[in-house]
């Protein structure tokens, strides 16, 4: 379908971050990385910040408005408790509401066969809601693991990955190896069930998993802050964005 001479761009949910209140700022915010829609953008969709909201039945009235689900990353840890596991040291701050609130869009949006992409937490998040476990914190759990949390600009790349063939990855980026950028100080542990690895670090960390119709994607590091610097990773939005035109909502 075309409108205008263009392809219909696809309603895109976004899940934005919450502020904490403070004193000097006594009202939460919604906060959305500017990246994240101009990524959609350049994708081709049309991008919608997603309110949270504790009722299911209103997630359910925007879900049945939008094409595609992006769960986006932020500062902050999975609740161990949701993949069976007490935290341990390492374990950083938590944000309940936000993670119960995504947990949900993601439940229901699964029920209906959207497109999903999950942003490096959205991409833990995604491997927790299928029965998936984490590792809560790389330096001491992986020692092996070389740094996951770059000091330098976050639009530049921190290491290689490699993109396995066959996957809905490689469709979108291109075959072996791609460069990424790396902000996690967690990483899939245990790869839920229904999962399949698309990428892995050269120290072994898990960087991309996806379910085998490609449906669903998660990846773990930030491919709209590289849309320029390796052009490659904007071919990751691009994808979901297409998957979500043919939903033709």
């Amino acid at each position: 379908m075309k409108h205008h001479g263009s392809p219909r761009r696809p309603s895109i949910a976004i899940t934005p971050d919450l502020s904490t209140p403070t004193a000097q700022t006594p009202h939460p915010k919604y906060e959305l990385k500017v990246a994240y829609a101009d990524a959609v953008l350049r994708a081709g969709g049309l991008p919608f910040v997603l309110p949270y909201s504790e009722e299911r039945s209103v997630v359910d009235a925007w879900l049945d408005r939008v094409s595609g689900l992006l769960i986006t990353g932020g500062a902050f840890d999975i609740p161990a408790e949701l993949y069976g596991e007490k935290p341990r040291e390492g374990m950083g701050e938590t944000r309940p509401a936000r993670t119960s609130f995504e947990l949900t869009a993601l439940r229901l949006a699964l029920a209906r066969k959207l497109p999903v992409l999950g942003i490096c937490g959205g991409m833990q998040l995604v491997n927790v809601a299928f029965g998936g476990s984490l590792i809560q914190d790389l330096s001491r759990e992986l020692p092996t693991a070389k740094s996951h949390e770059q000091k330098h600009d976050r639009a530049q790349p921190q290491h290689p990955i490699d993109v396995r063939d066959h996957t809905q990855l490689a469709e979108a980026v291109g075959r072996g190896q791609l460069m990424v950028n790396s902000t996690h100080h967690q990483a899939v542990s245990r790869v839920g069930e229904g999962l399949t690895v698309a990428a892995t670090a050269p120290d072994g960390v898990i960087e991309a998993i996806e379910t085998r119709d490609g449906l669903v994607v998660g990846v773990q590091w930030h491919p709209e802050l590289m849309v320029d610097s390796v052009p490659p990773n904007l071919g990751i939005y691009r994808s979901f964005v297409a998957k979500a035109r043919d939903r033709r909502h």
